[in-house]
């Protein structure tokens, strides 16, 4: 019962310490809700990955993301690198789209 409860808190620990392009995508569809006027999928295809990349090394993530969208609401650190993830996954070359809910 003990390995059990070690998985557990193991499992738990493990998820908060990587970022997760699906844990952005949710952050995203709550901080994009009334008044915006651009969908996450739209957010996501502004850059391509290189350029994403390239934001989140030079600290100006928050900023794009405040420019692309001034009604977003706040997004603390710990959201970013989700959303980061997020961006990155299904920036404009990346031949993807995000799924719906």
């Amino acid at each position: 019962m003990v390995g059990f409860f070690k998985f557990l808190a193991i499992l738990l620990i493990s998820h908060t310490l990587y970022a997760s392009p699906n844990m952005g995508q949710e952050i995203l569809e709550k901080k994009l809700k009334s008044g915006c006027t651009i969908s996450i999928a739209q957010l996501a295809a502004k850059h391509t990955q290189k350029e994403w990349k390239e934001l989140r090394d030079q600290n100006k993530l928050k900023d794009e993301l405040k420019h692309l969208e001034p009604n977003l609401k706040k997004i603390d650190d710990k959201e970013l690198l989700d959303i980061f993830d997020f961006l990155y996954e299904y920036g404009s070359d990346s031949g993807l789209f995000p799924s719906c809910g």
